[in-house]
């Protein structure tokens, strides 16, 4: 083999102190501050930051947030990416695109779509005020518009799968007599279990990691509509730095963990991409 593609040695070092510099910069740096800015004044006021009942609150909203989202996205990625890898039917670009419609525009601008919709002088707004229901300014809102930015995530991870392994399965088992039920959760459900579980970690971790959309239309009512980002948002402008901090290191805790799943299963995952190709080859 030549070795006319082979970097020296030299070269080879300064790409990778080059990586580790921009590491160290921007990931372990951050980390390094926001956890010792939160325990600089002692474990004690750390668990008595977290347990401020404002911070519970927004911790219980995030929570609230993020199981009533991720389920609901998971049926959604399930049944879309089904209808698109599996069926040929008028619109499928359409939807595909529509799909992706939250990736391509601000989380901002999808929060004043909805305060658009459903403010008081929105499209909606005089017909919600007559019937008493509130929308924006309240956990509603704010579950709307998670929803919203997150719905790609789960079906963007099992679209590919799907597609790669084609519906030859799923005929023959209907062929020797299954039902659709029976189909779907012991020929499909099988072969997509890596890049689902994949998808649900993404969406979750977007959901409880959300900001402008959330922002926008929660009204930063304090123990009422504050996630934890707009809970640490807060206790920021209010200088309380090492209860924003202490507050923040949730949310880097839980992305270093889903940092930490999501290797596992991507690991998972290509090794499942890889064997259905092959048995596409053979």
């Amino acid at each position: 083999m030549s070795n006319s593609r082979t970097e020296s040695p030299l070269v080879r070092w300064l790409l990778i102190g080059i990586a580790l510099f921009y590491l160290g910069l921007f990931i372990f740096m951050p980390l390094f501050i926001v956890f010792s800015t939160a325990l600089e004044k002692g474990i004690a006021f750390y668990f008595q930051s977290l347990g401020d009942p404002d911070t519970i609150a927004a911790i219980k909203l995030t929570l609230i947030t993020a199981l009533i989202a991720v389920p609901l996205n998971l049926i959604f990625g399930i049944a879309a990416s089904w209808a698109i890898a599996k069926f040929d039917f008028h619109g499928k670009n359409l939807l595909l695109t529509l799909i992706d419609v939250p990736l391509s525009i601000s989380p901002v601008i999808s929060g004043f779509i909805f305060v658009l919709l459903f403010g008081l002088q929105g499209v909606f707004g005089h017909w919600l005020r007559a019937h008493d229901i509130r929308i924006i300014f309240a956990p509603t809102a704010i579950i709307i518009a998670t929803i919203f930015v997150t719905f790609p995530m789960v079906a963007r991870e099992l679209i590919p799968v799907m597609k790669a392994q084609g519906s030859d399965e799923e005929e023959a088992a209907i062929t020797l007599g299954a039902s659709g039920w029976k189909t779907f959760w012991y020929v499909t459900l099988p072969n997509i279990k890596w890049g689902l579980l994949y998808g649900v970690i993404l969406c979750n971790a977007r959901a409880m990691g959300e900001f402008g959309a959330v922002s926008v239309v929660s009204g930063h009512i304090r123990g009422f509509t504050n996630t934890l980002p707009l809970q640490i948002e807060i206790l920021y402008n209010d200088y309380d730095f090492t209860a924003a901090f202490a507050a923040a290191s949730l949310l880097a805790f839980l992305a270093l963990f889903t940092l930490v799943i999501k290797s596992l299963v991507e690991f998972r995952y290509q090794a499942e991409l890889e064997a259905v190709h092959k048995n596409k080859a053979h």
